[in-house]
């Protein structure tokens, strides 16, 4: 590809080594959340929410679970202002929730935003400025010691006017385009920030890191968090929040890295809306402990329910691939994987198991509001037996025998074949119907009777061509008598190779079925028939299965 040569590395890699994180193999506990959708993610629309939907979007952010929300920039709008105020005056704050207001290190904008938080409980100020390389120079032309000026200006500003106010606000900063910034550099301004604010256990303050433009590999940002967590002052009275942007797609691996790092809070969106390529996908992370036993301390257990607001609120699709959410995370189209499925499911419940390891399903969709037989087993050409037997086993009652799987599964397969589209459970159960049930019938038994004389004497009335004909045979069963006694009657010397029943339900007064499978030249033929009594039932699957035999012939 031309132009390669053009791109160099906008990252700086620490002077001292920072790998303790990669001694660790997974995240442990639950970060503390903020969410960002009503400021990083509303920014980020081509229609920014309207105040009424800024507010319901904000009781959705509570349903979930969110502590901590970002409620925007009030400095910046109009509709910013009168949201935050909405909130303020209407009492929608619980009281254990803290919201978030970011300003820039500006001091008219600083002024403003203390006004629109007045009256306000729990509240996150948070301010910034840039100091990379690449701002530094080209946006501010300003040398190191301006740009730490600016942040501790800020930061003094936001103590005076809280401490004019009397109000007992928590403080936050952010290095803006801090992967961007020599991490030696960063930890100098943070450290003068963090000494105009003095931290205290009751009274933490927020150092927030963001990765503002994702600039390099996910370990190069844990190494940067990893040294401003060994070197920062006042460390066990700050909380080291991450603030990982999507550019090069690596949004989440970046964050949950940083939490092996050291960090402690979490900055996201829900699905990851944000500028550019988006901020890291809050539901994702959270997901990815769950599906490791980990308690994300938020609820996604309606995520349909939550999609649907989601894109109500927002007017974004949410990708049908998307981790967790999307409309067909679950779905399973490839018959070995159909089968893998299926067959993890019965070993489940079988073994009575209480922890997840089905094949191919890194969680249980259950979990979170998802259905298997709408989500998981999806039926289309590329299907096979495995998935086809689970859809009518879960859905009818339809536990067909191995060998009647795999032509069911070819009937399925050719019917979505040649359709171009994907079959829903009801269809298949109608193909099964059409095949094995109710197909063309050259024949069919009317009624017979049994006694016990050699075995079993059966006489059967035989109706063909609108014809009645009464045929009797010997057997050793039933099944076998009537066998007999139709193979002399049509002239077809079929072996009966498969005789399978069982309850359709669990009710006492329920159906049964049965599955009869015959060959002829070495190919095999099958019938199911349906009835309250088991013998009838066999009869009419029988009879199904050599009214196949005579179509092919």
């Amino acid at each position: 590809m031309k132009n390669f040569e053009k791109y160099s590395k906008q990252y700086f890699l620490p002077k001292e080594r920072c790998m303790d994180w990669a001694e660790k193999d997974a995240v442990e506990k639950a970060p503390v959340w903020c969410s960002v959708d009503l400021r990083d993610g509303n920014q980020s629309l081509i229609e920014p929410m309207s105040l009424e939907t800024k507010v319901e979007f904000f009781k959705l952010l509570l349903e979930i679970g969110f502590k901590e929300i970002e409620v925007g920039f009030p400095a910046a709008s109009e509709t910013e202002y009168d949201f935050l105020r909405k909130l303020i005056d209407d009492d929608l704050i619980p009281d254990d929730v803290t919201i978030q207001v970011l300003t820039q290190a500006r001091e008219h904008i600083i002024r403003k935003t203390f006004d629109a938080v007045r009256g306000a409980k729990n509240v996150i100020v948070h301010v910034y400025n840039s100091t990379s390389v690449a701002q530094r120079e080209q946006v501010f032309k300003k040398d190191k010691e301006a740009i730490k000026k600016i942040a501790v200006d800020g930061a003094r500003l936001l103590k005076e006017l809280t401490e004019r106010d009397g109000a007992n606000y928590r403080f936050e900063y952010s290095p803006e385009s801090f992967t961007g910034t020599e991490p030696e550099y960063a930890l100098e301004v943070v450290n003068a920030v963090l000494d105009v604010w003095q931290p205290t256990p009751d009274r933490k303050a927020v150092i927030n890191l963001p990765a503002t433009v994702e600039n390099a590999m996910p370990h190069v940002y844990a190494q940067q968090i990893e040294y401003m967590h060994k070197n920062m002052k006042y460390r066990e009275n700050t909380v080291i929040s991450l603030h990982p942007h999507n550019d090069r797609g690596c949004g989440v691996a970046a964050a949950e890295m940083g939490l092996l790092a050291g960090a402690d809070r979490i900055e996201g969106t829900l699905f990851g809306n944000g500028e550019r390529t988006g901020n890291v996908d809050i539901v994702t992370l959270a997901m990815n402990m769950f599906s490791q036993g980990v308690d994300p301390k938020l609820n996604f257990e309606n995520m349909p329910y939550i999609c649907s607001l989601y894109r109500t609120f927002t007017g974004m699709a949410i990708n049908p691939r998307q981790p967790y959410a999307g409309e067909l995370v679950f779905a399973a189209f490839s018959g070995s994987h159909q089968d893998a499925i299926a067959k993890g499911m019965e070993w489940r419940e079988k073994k009575h198991l209480d922890k997840w390891t089905v094949p191919y399903l890194p969680i249980d969709p259950h979990d979170v509001g998802r259905q298997y037989d709408a989500d998981v087993i999806r039926i289309n050409s590329q299907s096979g037996k495995g998935g086809v037997g689970y859809i009518l086993q879960t859905n009818y009652g339809i536990n067909m025998p191995s060998r009647m799987k795999e032509v069911m599964g070819y009937a399925a397969k050719d019917v979505s074949d040649k359709l171009h589209k994907e079959l829903h459970p009801d269809e298949v159960y109608k193909i099964f119907c059409e095949h094995f049930v109710d197909g063309r019938r050259a024949f069919d038994v009317v009624e017979c009777h049994y006694k016990q004389i050699n075995g079993i004497t059966a006489t059967v009335t035989v109706l063909k061509d609108g014809k009645m004909t009464d045929v009797t045979a010997e057997g050793n069963g039933r099944l076998n008598a009537v066998s007999n006694a139709l193979k002399s009657f049509l002239g077809v010397p079929y072996k009966l190779t498969d005789y399978e029943e069982h309850a359709l339900t669990e009710r006492s007064s329920s159906k049964a079925i049965s599955y009869v499978g015959i060959e002829y030249g070495d190919k095999p033929y099958w019938g199911a028939g349906v009835d309250e009594d088991i013998i009838t039932s066999s009869v009419k699957a029988l009879v199904a299965a050599i009214n196949n035999l005579l179509a092919a012939k």
